[in-house]
């Protein structure tokens, strides 16, 4: 089973944002800088920026319009991006953004699911 491992939220405010999500739920918001991204911790991380507690999902605010995607969405963790992007394509989904690596951490494509999303 593939876990959901990120989440991201456009919005149009970052302040505004960070105000709502940090006064309302408590998670630290902190920009990651030349990148007009800004992480959110939702659980306490271990030194390698990964969740603590088991199921913990951290994520990222970014100004709408700036990362290729409206709405919110989700990263889930596989073994194989290639693997399944084929997989995703030959069950009816689309991918939006091709396969590019993330820095040292890995790759990373945008896909739409059969229902749009």
């Amino acid at each position: 089973m593939n876990k959901v491992h990120h989440f991201q939220i456009p919005v149009d405010d970052v302040e505004r944002a960070k105000r709502f999500y940090q006064g309302i739920f408590g998670w630290e918001i902190d920009e990651i800088p030349g990148m007009n991204y800004h992480t959110a911790t939702t659980v306490p991380c271990d030194e390698k920026g990964q969740p603590k507690v088991p199921g913990g999902i951290n994520g990222g605010f970014f100004q709408r319009g700036t990362h290729g995607q409206e709405g919110i969405s989700i990263v889930i963790n596989v073994p194989s991006i290639d693997e399944h992007l084929g997989r995703i394509e030959k069950a009816g989904g689309k991918i939006l953004v091709s396969k590019s690596p993330v820095g040292d951490f890995g790759f990373y494509a945008q896909i739409a699911d059969t229902e749009g999303n």
